[in-house]
């Protein structure tokens, strides 16, 4: 699948910054990821879950359990559950969760999520840190075929009516497997950056970077503009995402 040409670009969410004759096109809602993105990472699962599947890290979990004689999937999916409902107790919100959601809900946009992690840490992580805050559709792990695919990004659009596929999206993210689902989406992507990330920050399916949530307000205020590709001399790429991860 080809993705969109680049860069991404939305409208200013607030109405003042709108000036006449700006042809870019309004944003109509944003994708998030859960782990890593909504919540702190708690990468340390992902080691575990290969430990208890006998399974090597360039192995991809879900590909592994749908790899397995259907009798012992369950069982497998079963080992996984128990250490993400282990882990679900020690979350921690992103900084500047809050702050974000709060900011959309006044611009009236629509939330979606889509996961690679089951219902229940998702459930939880929503109770507990935004209860108020409306998200849906949420698409787990039950959705088939995971990230990086794009399907379940394309399922959200669909669900809000939308005719142009992502296109009208932001996908908010930590991995590869986001920024690609987003990019072949035709999403714009953000790249919420981090020490084990950064080097996603300047791949070819990585429209943004933001240090924290709360960096995309000012960002979604003013105009959403991706960043341009390497070759355009006008910006200086390297200088962006070092701002982004804090060096000097």
């Amino acid at each position: 699948m080809t993705g969109p040409v680049r860069p991404r670009r939305f409208a200013p969410l607030s109405p003042a910054k709108r000036k006449e004759g700006d042809d870019r096109p309004l944003l109509k809602g944003i994708v998030f990821d859960v782990d890593g993105t909504l919540c702190l990472p708690q990468n340390y699962m992902f080691a575990e879950m290969r430990a208890t599947l006998n399974i090597s890290k360039p192995t991809d979990i879900l590909d592994h359990i749908y790899s397995l004689p259907e009798e012992q999937q369950e069982e497998a999916h079963e080992k996984i559950r128990d250490i993400e409902r282990t882990a679900m107790k020690s979350q921690q919100p992103q900084a500047g969760l809050v702050e974000l959601m709060d900011y959309l809900d006044s611009r009236n946009i629509k939330k979606g999520i889509c996961t690679r992690n089951f219902d229940a840490p998702v459930n939880h992580l929503l109770s507990t840190f935004l209860p108020k805050s409306e998200f849906s559709p949420v698409v787990t792990r039950e959705f088939r075929p995971p990230k990086p695919d794009p399907a379940g990004i394309l399922h959200i659009a669909k669900d809000w009516m939308h005719e142009d596929g992502g296109k009208s999206l932001i996908m908010v993210g930590d991995s590869i497997d986001d920024m690609t689902a987003g990019f072949r989406a035709g999403a714009a992507t953000v790249l919420l950056v981090n020490e084990a990330n950064q080097h996603l920050a300047e791949h070819q399916h990585t429209d943004l970077v933001v240090r924290q949530l709360d960096d995309l307000i000012e960002i979604l205020e003013n105009g959403f503009e991706g960043r341009v590709e390497a070759d355009d001399g006008s910006v200086d790429a390297k200088n962006l995402v070092e701002e982004a991860v804090g060096k000097s």
